[in-house]
């Protein structure tokens, strides 16, 4: 229970630092968050709400990463299991309480999808100088990869364009 609160309390900072980040003008560009085994960067302007991941209605017939639709703030929302679209799920399997851990952050209302992307953690947002090397992906990476940081502490992070991927047809194509 204390860690449910504690997750409900990072996701309550962190939304009031990424809506700040938004109005405020600070130098932040990305939200950060684990998926399966690798970390990502989300684009704070490409970025929408964070929520825990509640009540998903499951549908049938679908691609297995799609893992359904919930209600957020009255709204009809696709979630999409990122760890599974990107195959790099981590080896144990999901059990309700890794699930109960995992937060949906929503894309921005601007790129005018009704869809949330499900993450196994928040690590918080992130600056330039957070990292120290920048590359471009490898060939043959998917058209959404931005560029490839390594923090200060060795750690990789992929950039991941969502206005992109939100317009592939592969993303936009759930049914099985």
């Amino acid at each position: 229970m204390a860690n449910r609160e504690a997750l409900r309390e990072l996701q309550t900072r962190l939304a009031s630092r990424l809506q700040a980040a938004r109005s405020g003008g600070m130098s932040v560009a990305w939200l950060a968050v684990k998926a399966g085994a690798s970390n990502y960067l989300f684009p704070l302007a490409q970025s929408g709400e964070i929520f825990p991941l509640l009540n998903v209605e499951l549908v049938p017939y679908c691609q297995p990463w799609f893992m359904g639709v919930v209600n957020l703030r009255g709204g009809l929302f696709g979630v999409v299991d990122l760890a599974i679209f990107m195959n790099n799920q981590s080896s144990r399997p999901r059990t309700e309480q890794s699930l109960a851990e995992c937060s949906v952050i929503t894309f921005n209302s601007a790129l005018e999808l009704n869809c949330a992307l499900m993450v196994d953690g928040l690590s918080g947002l992130r600056k330039r100088d957070a990292f120290g090397e920048a590359e471009l992906p490898p060939a043959g990476s998917p058209v959404f990869f931005g560029t490839r940081y390594t923090d200060l502490s060795g750690a990789h992070w992929q950039e991941i364009n969502l206005q992109t991927l939100s317009q592939l047809p592969e993303f936009l194509s759930i049914s099985a």
